[in-house]
């Protein structure tokens, strides 16, 4: 019988952490949780650990330590906040343990770091986990490439609840990336992130960005081409959390035993 990979999650007792970690517990095919980081100071998730499996308690080091967490681990998956994943891909190379980091909002410094890191380590760094929104991303790169600019504007519309903390989402800014690449220019150089007073005619070749934050949405993505005479929308809504949960475990099943590299959701997928 194969030994089961284990996991630790970083980020436990969050919101991905809490989708992902049932799934470890409950899956049949070969993975097993080794290690939930938390937050210092947060012992919801000690006081009550058979809640990651329903009433079966696990046996796992729940600390807020991330050495200790990622002990024994084949592979990390990280969903907590943009500088501790930077803290926590260093330590992942620094013992050899291959990573999955959903985490988002992540800045230009922060992101030249993980390039480092992966310079040593199997990364894969997705703003979004969920395969049907890496499909969308594809699909918004081709639409691009086909829906010209002088002719189609694209604008992205993106809801988040309350509580996230980064804007326009990861998400969003991947389907801006996506976009800009079918258009063979870079992001920064078209993108409109606010609208505000006497702001003038629309710049041809802008991607603009409307943000909502409310209630308890999961997530909800639009891109919109607008030509002459008819737009175009590509769209995906998350009704909870286990679709990204789900892509998540995909990639870190993949991510185990790939050459150093810094790896996205289309290369799990084959994109």
């Amino acid at each position: 019988m194969a030994v089961p990979l284990s996991v630790a999650m970083l980020g436990a007792s969050g919101r991905m952490g809490r989708s992902i970690i049932p799934l470890v517990a409950g899956d049949s095919s070969g993975l097993r949780l080794s290690g939930a980081l938390v937050a210092r100071g947060d012992d919801s998730i000690g006081q009550d650990a058979g809640s990651f499996a329903g009433s079966a308690p696990l046996a796992i080091a729940i600390t807020d330590d991330p050495r200790r967490a990622l002990a024994g681990a084949g592979v990390a998956i990280d969903f907590t906040l943009a500088a501790a994943s930077i803290r926590n891909a260093a330590l992942c190379r620094e013992l050899g343990v291959p990573m999955v980091i959903g985490t988002t909002g992540h800045d230009g410094a922060q992101l030249a770091e993980l390039e480092q890191v992966a310079r040593g380590l199997p990364v894969v760094l997705a703003p979004n986990m969920s395969l049907g929104v890496n499909v969308l991303f594809k699909l918004a790169e081709l639409a691009a490439r086909a829906l010209k600019a002088e002719q189609y504007d694209a604008e992205i519309f993106e809801a988040h609840h309350r509580n996230k903390v980064d804007a326009p989402s990861g998400t969003a800014l991947g389907l801006g990336r996506a976009a800009a690449m079918g258009r063979g220019v870079e992001l920064d150089s078209v993108a409109e992130y606010a609208r505000h007073g006497t702001t003038g005619a629309r710049e041809v070749g802008k991607i603009g960005f409307s943000v909502v934050r409310g209630g308890d949405i999961v997530g909800d993505h639009r891109l919109i081409f607008a030509g002459p005479g008819e737009t175009v929308e590509l769209a995906h809504h998350a009704q909870d959390r286990s679709g990204f949960a789900r892509g998540a475990l995909v990639a870190a099943r993949w991510v185990v035993g790939r050459p150093p590299g810094l790896y996205s959701m289309a290369d799990v997928l084959g994109l």
